[in-house]
């Protein structure tokens, strides 16, 4: 009578041995893994340095009453650009006509009354020559005529003031630029005490103001110094608040001369052209400082790297297709590239995509990506 039991495990292990054989085969004539693969390329680039700026207007002027009176005309929209010279405002003028002609009497006056001092004193002088008189008469006609005299400068100068109040009552823009809003409108009494009427600022060029580290002013020091050029100005570039780079370049022109105890760093300033009024004075504004001459780097894509805890490494494929991990030392980042300092040689193809589907030492089909 046959054994069941010997015969189930006969026909359990020819059919493990099928099964063992057909994923041999199915594995020995499976393709090798697609991958995407970036060539290790040279460029040319600025180390640079990344920071918030302010910005802040060359010229910025709080129109004020210098006289009081009402406002009887103003003479400009909110918001448009003025010219240096240009009437904004004019205050209620009569009073100070009025003070003018008065103080132009009270010259005349004086004149008048200098002139008769003058013809008392030489009157005085040749009755003293004849003895008519007595000399302290003659003194008393000198002080006379020089009394008449200080009324003269002293009403010379009254009508010199009452012109300026009255040219005062118009309100005149001193620098070219762009006006605010008005604080005050006709029919307002306005004087010194009332505060601004209005601002102009000068938008075109405008300053930009970043706090930098007392590493970097000594960097920015060590490399004037080891310059041929000792007024060497840094290269400034500028990211608006909505991402997009500013199309126009900024220079360095000034670095305070003392650091702010409570952030330890110090102010730079750069100048920057605004010809379309796109930067708003006191806005924010990312800043981009060029650290020196450009050099040639190798950047590869910031797809290719990854991280564990030893570092930074890429998966290299070799020219017999298979793939070895390779560690790198990383620099700045341009854009979707990085710079590598250390690891890698130009013309090395890294695996962009695909990577979790590879290991090292494994073949794999590596189609090149298009460089950018």
């Amino acid at each position: 009578m046959p054994d069941l039991g010997s015969t189930s495990l006969n026909v359990g292990i020819c059919l493990l041995g099928i099964a063992i054989s057909s994923t041999a085969v199915m594995a020995q004539g499976s393709p090798p893994p697609a991958v995407s693969v970036a060539k290790v390329s040279t460029r040319v680039v600025t180390e640079t340095g990344e920071f918030i700026g302010r910005v802040t207007a060359i010229d910025k002027v709080d129109i004020v009453a210098r006289v009081p009176g009402f406002i009887e005309e103003r003479k400009f929209v909110e918001g448009q650009y003025v010219k240096k010279g240009e009437l904004l405002y004019r205050i209620e003028q009569a009073t100070y006509k009025a003070a003018v002609e008065q103080q132009r009497a009270n010259l005349a006056k004086a004149k008048a009354t200098e002139a008769n001092a003058k013809i008392q004193l030489e009157r005085a002088r040749e009755l003293v020559r004849n003895q008519n008189v007595s000399q302290a008469t003659l003194d008393q006609r000198v002080a006379d005529e020089a009394a008449a005299q200080a009324d003269v400068m002293e009403a010379e100068a009254l009508l010199n003031q009452a012109a300026i109040n009255l040219g005062y009552t118009e309100i005149r823009s001193p620098i070219d630029g762009r006006i605010g809003l008005a604080s005050f409108t006709e029919g307002n009494l306005v004087q010194p005490s009332s505060g601004k009427l209005a601002t102009i600022v000068r938008q075109d060029p405008v300053y930009v103001i970043f706090q930098v580290s007392e590493r970097d002013v000594l960097e920015y020091k060590r490399r004037v110094a080891e310059s041929k050029d000792k007024n060497a100005r840094v290269t400034v570039h500028f990211k608006l608040p909505n991402g997009q780079l500013y199309p126009h370049v900024g220079t360095s022109n000034f670095i305070d001369v003392q650091v702010d105890a409570n952030t330890d760093t110090v102010a730079v300033r750069a100048q920057v052209a605004n010809p379309d009024n796109i930067l708003i004075p006191s806005g924010i504004l990312g800043v981009t400082v060029e650290r020196g001459a450009p050099k040639s780097v190798l950047v590869i894509p910031q797809a290719a790297v990854q991280l564990d805890q030893a570092g930074s490494y890429v998966l290299v494929v070799d020219q017999a297709s298979k793939v070895e991990q390779r560690r790198i030392t990383t620099g700045i980042e341009q854009g979707r590239d990085i710079v590598v300092t250390a690891g890698l040689k130009e013309g090395e193809l890294l695996i962009v995509e695909g990577i979790q589907k590879v290991r090292p030492g494994q073949v794999v089909a590596s189609t090149i990506t298009p460089g950018p």
